[in-house]
């Protein structure tokens, strides 16, 4: 479907009803996370006046019943993280934007990813001109998104294969590429791929792909998923040089 309406109407307005739904995705889990809160605010008061209530009830009462406070405590904190989580994921948040070497961003994360990947006898390769421009960017964001592309492809890879990050600039973006040979996105997949805890493998919460191209649309460009020509999923990390004002004034927390 996504193939046809990208035919009969140009990428720019599959663009537009990608980017609405993910607009009205992330209005809709702030509202879900206001509306949990206030009554698991209530909740924990309530939990914290029967243990104070536990102090005139005898030693054996108190036993039985602080064991299923604890319970109930360590669910509704479960529940709070939840609830964190889709606040993180749908809430604003200012970007702290500086010049960024993408060199730099690449290395740091296949270094602090290659002793795991090591143990998985998974090969992570480079490959980033030295003369790539410099482009304004969060850094800890980017790297976020980066790191969750490179995890994604080693869940997918799992074990005995390889996985390339490289870069390159045309001229007026920054193109990061993260493909594998793990066994590819099925055709009818690709569609979904970044909804939120939508996974295919075992690993995972489904929400790695999801953060990362948030953080990717938040500087202005997009992400892109596929398969390479031998097979394997291939990411496309699309950062404009020069990011329009009107863009450079939106972000979104994770």
């Amino acid at each position: 479907m996504q193939s046809i309406l990208a035919e009969a109407l140009g990428p720019e307005v599959t663009q537009a009803v990608a980017a609405e739904k993910r607009d009205l995705l992330a209005r809709l889990l702030g509202r879900l996370a206001h509306e949990i809160r206030n009554p698991l605010s209530s909740l924990d008061i309530h939990v914290q006046l029967l243990e104070e209530d536990l102090g005139v009830l005898s030693p054996e009462q108190r036993q039985s019943l602080t064991s299923r406070l604890e319970i109930i405590h360590g669910e509704l904190h479960r529940l709070e993280s939840i609830v964190e989580h889709f606040l993180q994921l749908a809430g604003p948040s200012a970007l702290d934007l500086e010049p960024v070497a993408i060199s730099r961003i690449v290395n740091h994360v296949c270094e602090l990813l290659r002793p795991e990947a090591a143990a998985r006898q998974i090969q992570i390769a480079t490959c980033v001109p030295d003369a790539l421009p410099e482009l304004m960017a969060d850094p800890v964001r980017l790297t976020q998104a980066l790191m969750n592309l490179v995890i994604n492809a080693m869940q997918a890879v799992e074990r005995l294969g390889r996985i390339e990050v490289n870069a390159s600039s045309d001229g007026e973006r920054i193109l990061l590429v993260v493909q594998d040979t793990g066994p590819g996105i099925a055709p009818e997949k690709l569609a979904s791929v970044f909804e939120p805890y939508f996974t295919t493998k075992t690993e995972g919460h489904g929400l790695g792909l999801w953060i990362a191209q948030q953080i990717v649309a938040s500087h202005g460009g997009a992400l892109r998923a596929g398969n390479g020509p031998a097979g394997g999923a291939l990411f496309t990390m699309v950062l404009p040089l020069k990011r329009p004002e009107a863009v450079s004034h939106e972000s979104l927390k994770h």
